[in-house]
């Protein structure tokens, strides 16, 4: 995988969110024809989902063009880490904030992402979350999210420097960032994360898991990747669960 350690930090309540998808979907950034694949042919919801929708459909030709020049980093098999990015993606059925999280993932694994698509992706698993906090007014914590674009409601149960030494609201901005979360997730970064930064022990949070390495050596999961917004202090961000992603040291 080729996402670095502090991937994205996106400050996003829900008005900046509707502005951004508003603006996306009437600006159509970098279009393209598409899908890849014959529309007429499409069976799975996830793949009529794409047709119905220009801007999937753009994504779409997107990742079918940086696969042709993929090249795995550790050796594995190019075909086999295609379907599991399409199984990934499929798994999503007709869900849009889904789609677009597992193919901005292929299309990191690939080795190239859009910046807007990224914000794309963004700004629309952010809004799921915020969905989700809304019909949960009394948040009780859930599972840790294991398939791409699951959110789940949890609490934050630790926050301290990148390698846990003190606590992060009186360390300097060079050690990093960490926290732990009672559903078992983590988050890590070698900046100060704004988003965790805001945050309190105890604040509920919603996490969104947007990626799973594929490109890794046998066995090594790290670097799942996960959007997490606090409910409380409103910051959010987007962090790897580990500090090196899978094939690091």
């Amino acid at each position: 995988m080729r996402f670095p350690i502090r991937v994205v930090f996106w400050l996003a309540p829900a008005s900046v969110l509707g502005t951004l998808i508003l603006g996306l979907s009437t600006s159509e950034p970098a279009r393209a024809d598409g899908p890849s694949f014959d529309c007429r042919k499409a069976g799975l919801p996830a793949e009529k989902a794409i047709c119905a929708d220009p801007q999937l459909s753009a994504i779409d030709v997107l990742v079918t063009r940086a696969f042709s020049s993929f090249e795995p980093a550790f050796g594995g098999d190019k075909r086999k880490i295609a379907r599991q990015l399409i199984a990934d993606r499929n798994a999503c059925k007709a869900e849009a904030a889904c789609i677009v999280s597992a193919q901005n993932n292929a299309l990191q694994t690939y080795g190239t992402a859009p910046s807007w698509v990224e914000e794309y992706n963004i700004a629309l698993i952010g809004k799921k979350a915020l969905d989700l906090a809304a019909r949960a007014p009394k948040p009780a914590d859930q599972s840790l999210p294991s398939s791409i674009g699951g959110c789940g409601i949890t609490h934050i149960a630790t926050l301290t420097t990148r390698l846990g030494d003190d606590p992060l609201a009186t360390a300097g901005p060079e050690a990093g960032s960490a926290a732990t979360f009672t559903n078992g997730g983590t988050a890590v970064s070698y900046d100060r994360e704004p988003g965790l930064a805001s945050a309190k022990v105890g604040d509920p949070v919603v996490m969104c898991l947007i990626s799973i390495p594929r490109d890794c050596p046998q066995g090594d999961l790290r670097g799942r990747i996960y959007y997490g917004v606090d409910l409380a202090g409103k910051g959010t961000w987007t962090l790897p669960d580990s500090q090196h992603l899978c094939g690091g040291a």
